[in-house]
């Protein structure tokens, strides 16, 4: 079993730091924060450690803007204690990951103010070598794709006849994530958690509210179609892993990037998510997972409830897919969603179960039938028709194969009809 720990580690840099003596006057390889977000994994002989610098951390390392140009470095160590080479897969951690020599020559103002071969050199120093030999340590950078946030990435590590794989979940600063803020364990009392077992489960969830309502609760909008089982850890890692991205607090700042984003037209990752309430107040963690424009998105909110199963949290949600823009006199613009809100609900399950993260799926009644020719509206005048029934997903960390998904045998909205 592969643990994962937190560590600080202000030594593990060491032997990078002191192999850029020769940079010249390139900035020094320095000792960033992010040494103390090292993340450290154990498997079978070998041991690796990884960080993420901020984009900050990342332009004091390298004397140039990297994020601005879609580049993040990823900082990795490997200890091998086998008698054996290992050898280390850069691909795991970005498919399509930068070389040294390429980002050395992105930056024209670096390349005007130093020689391109001082420039050449200082990356290559950085890069993470390939091989590693029996009882040697080895720490470098992989130049990635930029993602904000929580950075999720496999490293890989293979032998002649065997093979390994870590996977890391780095959050990152410099992201305003809306649920950052969200102190999980003050939602709820001791005293108003209600423990259930299998039988009191499917009652107390088919007993939740149907739909969001504003923020003075006197308005339903979109329907409560989702339901998942799991720490919160575990949800996290689990959309992280299929690709889901987290959502910015609403700021001036993020405000503004939406903005101009509805404009243009253009990518917007991490778009804020408008409020919508259940339980009395906003969702406590959103993820999205949008096209190349701002327009077009899966989202999703959550709400933890005070149920408990077998001791893990039961969190209820709504997930619909935004098709495109309209103008309304409340809101200027928003969102338009696909009135078939249940075929968004079985791209959810499909999406998790192909990134290997769904461990049971099963189904509970929800809002009740809402006919195709007689549908009802969300808060912004969208309408929106369902089977009526709520997808229910018991999420893990550990990978499950789809084979391994236990279908819990409760409603089929496929045949109950």
């Amino acid at each position: 079993m592969i643990r994962v720990r937190l560590v600080l580690m202000f030594a593990a840099l060491a032997a990078v730091a002191s192999g850029c003596a020769s940079t010249g006057s390139m900035a020094p390889f320095t000792e960033g924060n992010y040494q103390e977000r090292i993340q450290v994994q154990e498997g079978e002989g070998v041991r690796v450690s990884a960080a993420v610098p901020s984009a900050d951390e990342a332009r004091k390392l390298f004397n140039m803007n990297l994020y601005k140009r879609g580049i993040q470095p990823v900082w990795i160590k490997i200890e091998n204690s086998k008698d054996e080479y290992v050898t280390f897969l850069p691909v795991g951690v970005d498919p399509e990951y930068f070389t040294p020599l390429e980002v050395a020559n992105i930056d024209v103002d670096t390349k005007k103010s130093q020689p391109v071969s001082l420039v050449n050199k200082f990356f290559l120093d950085q890069k993470m070598r390939l091989l590693i030999g029996p009882g040697e340590e080895l720490s470098g950078f992989i130049f990635t794709q930029l993602d904000e946030g929580t950075k999720a990435f496999n490293v890989d590590i293979s032998t002649d006849d065997d093979f390994q794989t870590f996977t890391f979940f780095i959050p990152v600063p410099g992201l305003n994530v809306d649920h950052y803020a969200v102190d999980w364990a003050a939602l709820y009392p001791p005293d108003r958690i209600l423990e259930v077992n299998d039988d009191e489960l499917i009652d107390a969830v088919e007993e939740f509210v149907c739909c969001v309502t504003d923020k003075k609760g006197d308005n339903t909008g979109d329907p409560l179609n989702l339901l998942i089982i799991g720490k919160p850890l575990s949800i996290y890692t689990a959309f992280i892993r299929a690709g889901w991205d987290e959502t910015e607090a609403i700021d001036s700042g993020s405000l503004w990037k939406t903005f101009k984003s509805f404009m243009s037209g253009g990518e917007y990752r991490y778009s804020p998510i408008s409020s919508l309430y259940v339980f009395g107040r906003p969702q406590d963690v959103a993820f999205q997972k949008a096209r190349d424009n701002i327009h077009e998105r899966n989202h999703l909110r959550l709400w933890m409830t005070r149920v408990r199963y077998q001791g893990l949290p039961v969190w209820i949600g709504q997930i619909s897919r935004d098709i495109g823009v309209r103008f309304t006199r409340k809101t200027i613009t928003t969102h338009k969603i696909d009135p078939d809100v249940d075929e968004t609900r079985e791209f959810l399950l499909e999406d998790l179960a192909y990134a290997q993260t769904v461990k049971k799926v099963g189904y509970l009644k929800g809002v009740g039938e809402v006919p195709v020719d007689q549908p009802r509206g969300n808060l912004t005048g969208d309408p929106w028709f369902t089977d009526g029934y709520r997808l229910v997903l018991w999420l893990s960390p550990e990978p499950t194969s789809l084979s391994d998904i236990e279908p819990l045998p409760w409603r089929n909205p496929y045949i109950n009809k």
